[in-house]
């Protein structure tokens, strides 16, 4: 069994530890802001708005040195809506990794919306929880959480792929913040 830190109280960060739980591992969830409690976590999951992740690295790097690092964040740009603030050949996650050289860095629940976690269904699909990174150990424990938990995981490849993870969740939040798919819904992966 895996022990998980989570650190983010919004909407992402109680459905990934519903998630944790549901396979027979332990969680902590905790806000953001509160350095007072260390990351115990063998995995620690980023959920939080990108945003905030810088403060957070240098917060608390010594603490997440040697963990498997999970980043679930969209480095959108809330003001026109209209792209991603990461440079076009980078992703949050690889700025994460480049500033946590002792973790094992994954992207992924990126493309989930909280709601399809909750759930456990995008439609009549399971929900699907797609992952990468460079460590296969790191994305194969984290891909045994999610599947322990009835979610489908998949290997989307090396950390390079975050890239397209952050692409093709600015799109799924636009058509919502649209209303042209509900916060419910989503993409769904059927293999």
């Amino acid at each position: 069994m895996s022990h998980v830190s989570i650190l983010g109280t919004g909407n992402m960060g109680p459905a990934i530890a519903t998630i944790v739980t549901k396979g027979g591992n332990t969680v902590e969830l905790f806000n953001s802001s509160d350095t007072s409690k260390p990351v115990t976590g063998d995995i620690v999951v980023l959920a939080v708005p990108y945003a905030s992740v810088a403060q957070i690295l240098s917060e608390r790097a010594d603490q997440l040195a040697g963990k498997i690092v999970v980043d679930i964040t969209n480095p959108l740009n809330f003001e026109t809506f209209d792209g991603l603030t990461v440079p076009a050949d980078s992703s949050a996650a690889a700025e994460i990794a480049a500033k946590l050289p002792q973790s094992r860095v994954l992207k992924a629940f990126n493309t989930n919306f909280g709601a399809t976690l909750g759930s456990g269904t995008v439609g009549t699909e399971p929900t699907t929880v797609l992952i990468a990174g460079d460590d296969a150990e790191a994305k194969a424990l984290l891909a045994g959480i999610v599947s322990a938990a009835g979610l489908k995981a998949i290997d989307a490849g090396s950390l390079k792929r975050a890239r397209e993870l952050e692409a093709l969740a600015f799109l799924q939040i636009t058509l919502a913040a649209g209303e042209k798919i509900s916060w419910t819904g989503g993409f769904a992966v059927i293999s």
